[in-house]
């Protein structure tokens, strides 16, 4: 549950590869991502070959489909059902990835003060002005 979680945090799915004969094979959790990202890039470099039908019910539920075109005949290629999760299992998702991120900053912010402190005994002068500088944002990230 908590792999799934990880790569969907919002929906849980569940996955059937229907190969062209009409049997129907299970998708590897493993393969699954990158299954899902070719059947993607498909639809975006040949729209006019390949197609994605995203349905969602009042239910809660949802069914995403990669068509592929046959000129003659539609074949589906992949079906992905989506099925509503509850309040709990996002909050957990929510604390889980916040809880994350909050490890990654430390972790950051650790590393700085390491280098600081490095770069304070090699060349104190060049910590006094890279404090003294006012800090840069990488283009296109957005301030808060």
């Amino acid at each position: 549950m908590k792999q799934l979680a990880d790569y969907c945090p919002i929906l849980l799915v569940f996955v059937l590869l229907t190969s062209q004969e009409g049997q129907k094979l299970m998708v590897e959790f493993g393969e699954y991502p990158s299954v899902l990202l070719r059947m993607l890039n498909n639809c975006i470099k040949e729209p006019h070959a390949f197609l994605a039908v995203f349905t969602m019910h009042a239910t809660g539920e949802a069914r995403l489909d990669f068509i592929q075109n046959m000129e003659y005949k539609f074949v589906e290629l992949l079906s992905c059902r989506f099925v509503t999760s509850t309040e709990d299992e996002v909050r957990e998702q929510i604390t889980y990835r916040y809880n994350i991120l909050k490890s990654r900053l430390a972790l950051m912010q650790a590393r700085l003060a390491d280098v600081n402190a490095l770069v304070k005994i090699k060349n104190p002068s060049l910590l006094l002005q890279l404090q003294r500088s006012p800090a840069r944002t990488p283009a296109g990230a957005r301030k808060m």
